[in-house]
C-alpha cells in the first residue's frame, strides 16, 4: 500500500503561523511544505501555463520523490502539447496530471486526452457533471482514473476532500490495494495540511 498525501497548493499566506512559521517568507514556503509531505497539487497550471523555466524551479525546491500534481482544464485541448512539454520539466517531480472537464459527457474529449498525450502520463479525470458516472471502466483501459473513485479498476487512485479525514475515510484509503493520492482542499485557515498529516499519520 503507498498512500500519498498533501493539500491543494501551498502559497497561502495566510497560513502562517498556523503552519507555516509567523515571518517566513513565501519563496520558502515550497521547502517548508516538502519537507513533510510528498505531493502537492499544482493548480497555477489550471489558470495560466508557467514557464519550462518555473517548472525546473519548482522541482530544485523539493526533495528526491516528491511529485507535483499539476491541473490541466479540459477547456484548453488545444494546446495539450505545450503544457506536456512544459510540466515534462518537472522530471522525475511529475506525479499524476489532473484533467479538469466541467461539461456534460463528451467521450470525444476523453478520447482526445487519452490519444495526445503521452500514455505514461497518469491522468485523473476530475468530472463533476453526473452524465460521466459510468466512464470508470474505459478510463482504465487508457491507464487513467476517476478523480474520487475507490471502487472500479484503476492503476492508482487520486482523491480530493475537504473535510478532516474520518474514521470511514482512512479505512477506505488504506483498504486501497493502488497506490493513492489523497489532497485536501485550501481554506483560509490551515486546516487542509493539519488533515493531510492526520491522514500520513493513520495510515
Amino acid at each position: 500500500m503507498t498512500v500519498r498525501a498533501g493539500t491543494s497548493g501551498w502559497s497561502y499566506p495566510s497560513w502562517r503561523p498556523g503552519f507555516y512559521p509567523a515571518g517566513m517568507d513565501p519563496s520558502e514556503f515550497l521547502g517548508f511544505y516538502a519537507r513533510r509531505f510528498s505531493t502537492v497539487e499544482l493548480n497555477t497550471t489550471g489558470y495560466r501555463l508557467p514557464s519550462e523555466d518555473q517548472f525546473r524551479r519548482w522541482a530544485e525546491q523539493v526533495p528526491d520523490g516528491f511529485e507535483f500534481a499539476p491541473k490541466l482544464p479540459g477547456g484548453r485541448l488545444r494546446s495539450l502539447d505545450v503544457f506536456e512539454q512544459r510540466v515534462r520539466a518537472l522530471g522525475d517531480r511529475l506525479g499524476p496530471i489532473r484533467v479538469s472537464l466541467q461539461s456534460p459527457r463528451d467521450e470525444g474529449a476523453i478520447e482526445l486526452l487519452l490519444g495526445s498525450l503521452d500514455p505514461s502520463l497518469r491522468l485523473a479525470f476530475d468530472l463533476q457533471h453526473p452524465s460521466w458516472d459510468g466512464i470508470e471502466a474505459r478510463l482504465a483501459e487508457g491507464g487513467a482514473v476517476r478523480v474520487g473513485d475507490l471502487d472500479g479498476r484503476a492503476p492508482f487512485r487520486y482523491l480530493r476532500r475537504r473535510e478532516r479525514p474520518d474514521d470511514a475515510f482512512v479505512a477506505a484509503v488504506r483498504a486501497a490495494a493502488e497506490p493513492t493520492y489523497v489532497y485536501f482542499r485550501h481554506e483560509d485557515e490551515p486546516h487542509a495540511p493539519a488533515y493531510a498529516a492526520e491522514l500520513v499519520s493513520r495510515t
